[in-house]
C-alpha cells in the first residue's frame, strides 16, 4: 500500500491528544494535524472521569503548589504550569461555552454534571480548526527517517509518514502502548497502578458498605505513608479521597508488598488519646442508662460507632454505667487505632491511572519534545506522571497536550527530497 503523508500526526485520541491536536491546529491554520485511535471512539477516558461528570481540573492555581499534588512529575511540571495551568483551562473552556463550577473540595466540573459537554467541546473544536479524526486505527510500529520525521505502520499494511509525530496513548499498563515509544529510543518506568481502592475480605468492614466518613487518618504501617480525608466503606473493603490518595503516594511500595499490609485508621484525627479517653468518661456521667452502642462520638455514623464499640468487646446491652475502665480504654484505642488487613485492589479497569511511562529526564518540558529523536513529543499519561484524585490527571493532560501543541505548530526545517525509511 502506498505511503501517505501528514505534517503532524497525533497517537492516541484522548484528553492529551485532542487537546495537542486542537492547540496545533488553531495556532497554525492550515497545518495538516491527524489524530489516530485504536478503539472505536474518541475520549473514552474522558466520557467516564468523575462518575461521568468530568473532573475538569482543581481550583489550585499556584503553579509550585498545583505541582506538589502528582506523586511522580512534581519537579517536571512546574515550569509546565507557568505556560498552561488550571486558570487557562477554566478561560480554554469557558471561551468555548462551556462553563464550569468549583465544588466545595475545588473539584471543577461542567455545571451541566455531564462528561458529554466536555466531549462534545473537544470534538467541535478539533473539527473547526481542521483536524482529521481517525478512529479504528491501531498504530503497529514506527521507525525514524534518516532524514527526519517519521514512518507508521498502520493495521491493514497501510504506512503514514510525517514531520511531526506526538505520543499520547495514555497509560502503559497494556506493555504494547510503550513499545512505540521504545522503539524511537526512549526508556519506560515500569508501569503499576495508581488510585485504587483496597479490598479488605473482614466481615465488618463489607457489612459497613455505603457508610462514609468524612475525615480519618489512613496510613501503611511500617512505611511512613499517611493521608487525611474521606473514606468510603464498599462491597469490597475501603475507597474514597483518602484511600485514593494513600494508593497514588504508595503505588510503588504497595505494589512491591503485593498489595498486601495492614492498614491503620484513626476515626477521630482531630482528637487525641486523652481527648476520647475524657468523652467516654463524661458519657458514664451524663448518660449512665443509655447504651454505649447507641451513644456515639460525632461526627461518627451510628453504624461505624457500634461495630467498633462491639469489636473492642462491648456487648449491645451495655450501659455507660457499666462501662468498666478496661474496656472504655479499648475503646479508646480502637477509635485512634484500628487495624485492617488489606488482602489486594479493586479499580476501575478503564478509568484507573498508572504511574510508570517515558522516563521525564528524556522529555524537554518546555516543549514536550524528546531529547533523544527530534520532532517527536509526548503528553499525557504516557509519560511517568500521575496526579491524585481531584482533576489533577486531566490538568496534566490539558497542560502536555498545550505545550506540545504549541511546539509543533513552529516550522521544522524542509527535509532533503528522496529520503525514504524502513522497518
Amino acid at each position: 500500500m502506498a505511503m501517505s503523508e501528514r505534517r503532524i500526526v497525533i497517537v492516541g485520541g484522548g484528553a492529551a491528544g485532542f487537546f495537542a491536536a486542537i492547540t496545533c491546529a488553531e495556532a497554525c491554520p492550515g497545518t495538516g494535524v491527524m489524530v489516530l485511535e485504536k478503539g472505536p471512539c474518541f475520549l473514552a477516558k474522558v466520557r467516564i472521569s468523575g462518575g461521568g461528570r468530568c473532573n475538569v481540573t482543581h481550583a489550585c492555581f499556584d503553579p509550585h503548589e498545583l505541582a506538589t499534588r502528582y506523586p511522580r512529575g512534581e519537579r517536571a511540571l512546574r515550569g509546565a504550569f507557568h505556560g498552561f495551568q488550571p486558570l487557562d483551562t477554566i478561560a480554554w473552556f469557558e471561551g468555548r461555552g462551556v462553563r464550569l463550577k468549583t465544588q466545595a473540595d475545588g473539584c471543577l466540573f461542567p455545571t451541566t454534571d455531564s462528561s458529554q459537554t466536555i466531549i462534545d467541546c473537544l470534538l467541535t473544536a478539533a473539527r473547526n480548526a481542521g483536524v482529521v479524526l481517525r478512529a479504528h486505527c491501531p498504530v503497529e510500529g514506527a521507525a525514524r527517517r534518516p532524514d527526519g520525521g517519521f514512518v507508521l505502520r498502520l493495521s491493514g499494511g497501510e504506512t503514514l509518514g510525517c514531520d511531526r509525530l506526538l505520543l499520547a496513548v495514555g497509560g502503559c499498563r497494556v506493555p504494547a502502548l510503550g513499545q512505540l515509544a521504545v522503539a524511537l529510543g526512549h526508556t519506560l518506568e515500569p508501569p503499576v497502578p495508581s488510585l485504587f481502592a483496597f479490598s479488605a475480605e473482614a466481615p465488618w468492614i463489607r457489612d459497613l458498605a455505603g457508610v462514609v466518613i468524612e475525615t480519618v487518618e489512613a496510613s501503611v504501617a511500617g512505611h511512613g505513608l499517611r493521608e487525611r480525608g474521606t473514606m468510603l466503606f464498599t462491597h469490597w473493603g475501603l475507597s474514597g479521597p483518602v484511600i485514593l490518595r494513600l494508593s497514588a503516594w504508595g503505588a510503588r511500595v504497595l505494589h512491591g508488598l503485593d498489595y498486601r499490609f495492614t492498614l491503620r485508621v484513626n476515626w477521630l484525627p482531630s482528637l487525641s488519646f486523652e481527648m476520647i479517653v475524657a468523652q467516654l468518661r463524661a458519657r458514664r456521667q451524663t448518660q449512665p442508662a443509655r447504651r454505649v452502642v447507641n451513644s456515639p462520638i460525632p461526627p461518627l455514623p451510628g453504624r461505624l460507632w457500634e461495630t467498633l464499640a462491639l469489636i473492642a468487646g462491648v456487648s449491645r446491652e451495655t450501659r455507660w454505667a457499666e462501662l468498666s475502665r478496661a474496656a472504655l480504654h479499648r475503646l479508646a484505642q480502637r477509635l485512634i487505632r484500628s487495624e485492617v488487613a488489606v488482602s489486594g485492589k479493586s479499580l476501575n479497569r478503564d478509568e484507573f491511572v498508572t504511574c510508570g511511562g517515558v522516563r521525564l529526564s528524556e522529555v524537554d518540558f518546555e516543549t514536550m519534545e524528546s531529547r533523544h529523536a527530534p520532532g517527536l513529543h509526548f503528553a499525557g499519561e504516557m509519560l511517568d506522571i500521575d496526579g491524585i484524585t481531584g482533576g489533577f490527571n486531566l490538568q496534566a493532560a490539558w497542560t502536555t497536550g498545550w505545550l506540545a501543541g504549541r511546539a509543533m505548530a513552529r516550522p521544522r526545517p524542509a527535509r532533503e527530497p528522496g529520503a525514504s525509511s524502513r522497518f
